[in-house]
């Protein structure tokens, strides 16, 4: 299984269609044929993304800053 955000496979399995991707530190779920994205809020609360192509947190950093530099 690939990370559907950075395509790595380190892949951690959380619980029942629950998993972690420890290359880019996010949690998505699968089910039904569809993914749904989330971060790991310091509260460790998840925070679903609205659209994991555009509007995850690397699209907000640069649309507040177009110069802003995402690691």
């Amino acid at each position: 299984m690939n990370c559907p955000v950075c395509g790595g496979r380190t892949i951690g399995k959380v619980g029942v269609g629950q998993f972690y991707c420890w290359d880019c530190c996010v949690e998505f779920t699968t089910q039904d044929d569809k993914v749904v994205i989330y971060d790991l809020a310091e509260d460790g609360s998840l925070v679903a993304w609205e659209d994991p192509i555009v509007g995850g947190p690397a699209d907000e950093a640069l649309n507040g800053n177009p110069e802003a530099v995402v690691e």
